[in-house]
């Protein structure tokens, strides 16, 4: 016990790419079930399949990074993969392979070099696309922000969202030389709130009606994990979000010159 009364507690371990494999497989199987109690299909453009395309782009990520390992054969584990994050796969084979998936990452890929710095590559946005843009600032951010998605770390992983957010709105105006409209009287750029609200007015360009939909609740998920008192985000919140905010950075960033 601390002096306050509060137990203290010890900051929960990083998660090795091992484990971070296990649970996108179970909640892959998870989002199908849910999926077919739903009557929804897992292809085309709706809520569910765009979560397993995020699932199946991250997995793929970390099935790289296990393959250079070598402490087996990579093979049959990229295989069970492919099973588990196909969005045609059956229920039953989906089942089967994320158990054999999720037994091979404990067993024989269970003594894996540690690799945690590469987590910061899966989570939210692509670092290499950050990268391609030469502001070391954005990698930066983004280094962090996918590093706390997958340290399990929501409030910290939505504050940097909230900054990327603004950094690529800033920039898009920028590029456009009409910086002017996001600036207060001392020259100041505007918070986040105002950012958004210039984005979707602006003529300069246009905006996917996806992202327009989305950009207030963006706004809100880094505002309440930031400012809320007793506001702690979950993994649910993030996710939920996870497919129109890269959208909108993508946006941002075509439309600064930046891809």
């Amino acid at each position: 016990m601390t002096k306050s009364g509060r137990t203290s507690r010890q900051a929960a371990p990083s998660k090795t790419a091992q484990e971070h494999l296990g649970e996108l497989a179970h909640e892959a199987t998870r989002l199908a079930k849910t999926a077919r109690r739903h009557a929804k299909s897992l292809t085309g453009a709706n809520f569910y399949a765009n979560k397993m395309a995020d699932l199946r782009a991250d997995a793929t990520n970390l099935c790289k990074r296990l393959s250079k390992k070598s402490v087996d054969d990579p093979t049959r584990l990229c295989e069970l993969a492919q099973k588990v994050f196909s969005p045609d796969c059956a229920a039953a084979d989906r089942a089967a392979a994320a158990g054999d998936l999720r037994f091979a990452l404990k067993t024989n890929w269970a003594n894996a070099p540690a690799d945690q710095g590469n987590l910061e590559e899966v989570g939210i946005f692509p670092l290499t696309t950050l990268a391609n843009t030469k502001r070391g600032y954005m990698v930066a951010i983004g280094r962090q922000m996918n590093g706390s998605y997958s340290s399990g770390w929501y409030d910290a992983c939505a504050v940097m969202m909230r900054r990327l957010l603004e950094a690529t709105i800033i920039e898009a105006f920028e590029a456009k030389k009409i910086d002017s409209k996001i600036k207060d009287s001392n020259g100041e750029f505007f918070q986040l709130t105002a950012l958004v609200n210039a984005a979707l007015g602006e003529a300069a360009w246009n905006l996917s009606r996806g992202v327009k939909k989305a950009l207030p609740a963006l706004r809100d998920l880094g505002h309440k994990s930031a400012h809320g008192r007793h506001y702690l985000a979950k993994q649910l919140y993030v996710d939920e979000l996870k497919a129109p905010y890269r959208d909108a950075l993508e946006g941002f960033l075509h439309e600064a010159g930046l891809t």
